[in-house]
């Protein structure tokens, strides 16, 4: 199998993939006890191959940390903002930038945020990032709004995904094609609108119809179309907000009893594209304490521009109940341009001033200050233009069989995988008057920066889940082969006629790990695990690999409607590995890296759940649920980094963005009719820059609580009002100094509208 791609009509084809696939032999133990045989082979399950959960009732069975929240769980508040949703995810830190969710920082366990560079995302099991080994920091997400589940995995259970294993992964499931009984079209519409001019429209409709004897074809429609004119209030006016309009469309086949072989086949298209008026550029302390929402004058300008396509071909065949293969074929393209303000000065002064020093110390550098909220001066704005690829073919065969007492599901996956990104970036210089800003000079592209960064990666896994009794233990083995290149031509080359620089790296990691469950009784479960911690160095880095070795363990119970888990965790970083990017404040070369040494991360997660409805004498459903998490997170060796968010680190430091405890407490009441639901989410005070002791006040993240409400009701059948209050309290709260410059999370919101569903 083989496929070529043309980007731009200025890429040159790429290498054809070969997908090699080996036949794994199935044995059974001769002689063994019948009996034995019987029991084991009642264990025997085919998981979907491209996920570890796939389902909520899949988590107890996993031997690692899992959190599977369903359709249901996600329609109760229908967020768009995938930090909001997140916050019923136990080891999850999450720094909000924009207060849309827009660009999410996540890190899971202590393993830094920014950018989600030290996790993996995916939608539908495939990488997600614009090009998640030459560039795992890029600015894209998959839209929230059209996700129908979302699986979190660590521990052990993560060393499946990768490239990166240090902390964990991410996968969002599209919208499925309903598959109704009675067969026929189904789908629903949400229409949601409320303050700030917010409009939210998520639509779908499909279903599964006979095509013939031996198959049935399936379709899929969706759109979201969301925008607002945005919460924030800029010198001078204009709007602060964004539009988002997304579209997704799915075609499947899959065979009938008739057909004999089990098989199904999926293709999927998914077009996104985003307007959104943001900048880096956030407030002094000072400024931020007498109005959060301010943005000042000079960031009227900046915008980002995001277009994203997703072309997917998936095919599952069955070779009979214990064999089975999935393969997915795969290309994601995405092209986005954030222009934005970078620095400013004094007109003809000799050297520009950054805005996150400007904002950082605004009584040194007062005459760029007052430049920033509209006094007589010059603006530079950097395009930051980049385009991104990402391909690839993934394969996953699953094999279940029984050796004497034991049963076995052993999976095998290889994948291939090339993506680039490619940076041609140029500054243009604008004159401040009268809070105004006019060109005045147009950069020529690619003369602030011209390169391009590209990764090809094998990568090999195999896992066998063995099932003994009450024990199950899921040894693993990951091995990844990764190229990196990083090629720059001239600034003043916008032909790449010759490159000036190529640099390459390579690296190349085995990265084992092994989870366990023991089912003491049906209720109570033991469960433990360690594996490898691993994150590549990027394109042309010196820097070593960032290497770990993480263990967890804990307990689960379950009985009736109460159920619980418990997992403490212990990451010994033995390098973490520091990434310089505009988003963490600049002040160093951008795609540079640091050796952070030895760090350790430790902490425990508790999540619990209970249905209050029976136990009241009430034939009304009440979910109540706790979602909790410690992590201390610490430096053990010192250095000099030059990079922001760390600086200049002392062993013992605490590292940033990384609060100590986080607890969310979820609660409802459901009726046949109608049902209401609250969140309520606990975020300790935390620091921005690492450091130890009593944290500076221009360092200092405070706690915080925020409370979200939602209520729906039935008015006849298909047909539903909704309500949503975000932030009911009105907290205002300071989220993040990175950027550049304090930034405050999203005030109260009033949401109101209309669900349909036929």
């Amino acid at each position: 199998m083989s496929f070529h791609y043309t980007r731009y009509f200025r890429q040159p084809a790429a290498t054809a993939i070969a997908a090699l696939l080996w036949t794994l032999p199935v044995y059974a133990q001769s002689g063994a006890d019948a009996g034995q045989q019987e029991t084991a082979k009642a264990k025997l399950h085919i998981l979907e191959g491209l996920t570890v959960t796939g389902t909520a009732g899949d988590v107890g069975d996993v031997g690692g940390s899992a959190t599977f929240i369903g359709k249901e769980e996600i329609e109760k508040f229908s967020y768009t903002d995938i930090n909001r949703t997140l916050r019923l995810v136990p080891g999850v830190q999450l720094q909000e930038e924009d207060g849309y969710g827009l660009r999410p920082n996540i890190g899971i366990r202590g393993s830094g945020s920014d950018r989600n560079n030290k996790i993996v995302i995916m939608e539908d099991g495939v990488l997600m990032a614009p090009a998640p080994y030459a560039a795992p920091a890029a600015y894209y997400f998959p839209s929230m709004g059209r996700m129908e589940a979302i699986e979190v995995v660590k521990g052990p259970a993560a060393i499946k995904y990768g490239p990166s294993t240090v902390a964990g992964a991410v996968n969002l499931f599209s919208t499925s094609i309903p598959d109704n009984e009675e067969g026929g079209l189904s789908g629903s519409v949400t229409a949601l609108g409320g303050e700030d001019s917010t409009l939210r429209v998520h639509g779908y409709a499909g279903g599964w119809m006979p095509m013939s004897n031996a198959w049935d074809v399936g379709i899929l429609v969706e759109t979201l179309q969301d925008r607002t004119d945005g919460f924030k209030e800029l010198d001078g006016g204009g709007d602060t907000g964004y539009r988002i309009q997304d579209y997704l469309a799915k075609l499947a086949f899959r065979s009938t009893a008739e057909s004999g072989l089990r098989q199904s086949f999926e293709f999927k298209v998914q077009r996104s594209d985003e307007v959104s008026d943001e900048t880096y550029l956030g407030l002094t302390l000072a400024d931020f304490n007498a109005n959060p929402y301010r943005r000042y004058a000079a960031s009227q300008v900046d915008e980002m521009n995001v277009d994203h396509l997703t072309l997917q071909a998936s095919h599952r065949v069955d070779f009979s109940n214990d064999l089975n293969l999935t393969t997915t074929l795969y290309y994601n393209d995405t092209s986005r341009a954030w222009y934005k303000i970078n620095d400013a000065r004094l007109t003809g002064a000799p050297t520009w001033t950054s805005i996150s020093s400007i904002v950082s110390d605004p009584v040194t550098n007062a005459a760029e200050y007052a430049v920033l909220q509209g006094a007589a001066g010059e603006i530079r704005v950097r395009n930051n233009n980049r385009e991104y690829y990402s391909a690839g073919i993934q394969s996953v065969l699953g094999s279940a069989f029984v050796t004497g007492d034991l049963a076995h599901y052993l999976e095998f996956s290889v994948r291939y995988h090339e993506d680039e990104e490619d940076r041609f970036q140029n500054d243009d210089i604008y004159t401040m008057s009268g809070g105004q800003m006019t060109l005045t000079s147009a950069g020529a592209a690619g003369s602030q920066d011209n390169r391009v960064g590209d990764a090809k990666a094998w990568a090999f896994f195999v896992q066998d889940t063995i099932d003994w009794d009450r024990l199950t233990v899921t040894p693993g083995l990951r091995y990844e082969t990764i190229r990196l290149r990083q090629t720059r031509w001239s600034t003043a080359d916008p032909s790449r006629t010759g490159p000036a620089t190529v640099a390459e790296n390579s690296v190349d990691v085995l990265i084992p790990g092994v989870g366990a469950v023991y089912h003491l009784t049906d209720e109570w479960q033991l469960v433990g695990g360690v594996h490898r911690g691993f994150a590549a160095p990027g394109p042309g880095s010196t820097s070593d690999a960032e290497r770990s070795v993480n263990y967890e363990a804990g307990v689960r119970y379950g009985a009736g409607d109460l159920s619980l888990e418990a997992i403490g965790f212990f990451n010994d970083y033995s390098n973490l590995l520091g990434t310089c990017t505009a988003s963490t404040g600049g002040g160093c070369t951008i795609g540079a890296q640091f050796d952070g040494g030895e760090v350790d991360v430790k902490g425990l997660e508790f999540t619990a759940g209970y249905d209050a409805g029976k136990s009241l004498g009430t034939k009304l459903s009440v979910p109540l649920a706790a979602i909790y998490t410690y992590t201390d997170a610490e430096f053990k060796t010192s250095f000099n980094s030059g990079f922001g968010p760390w600086g200049n680190v002392t062993a013992g430091d605490k590292l940033p963005y990384v609060p100590e405890h986080q607890l969310t407490l979820t609660a409802g009441v459901e009726g046949e009719t109608w049902r209401t639901n609250v969140i309520a989410n606990y975020v300790d005070e935390t620091r921005s820059v690492a450091g130890q002791g009593a944290i500076p006040a221009d360092q200092r993240i405070d706690d915080r609580i925020i409370v979200d409400l939602s209520a729906e009701l039935d008015v006849v059948p298909g047909v539903s009002l909704m309500a949503i209050v975000e932030n009911v309290t009105d907290e205002v709260y300071l989220v993040s100094f990175d950027p550049a410059g304090a930034r405050p999370g999203k005030p109260r919101t009033i949401l109101g509208g209309v669900r349909f569903t036929f």
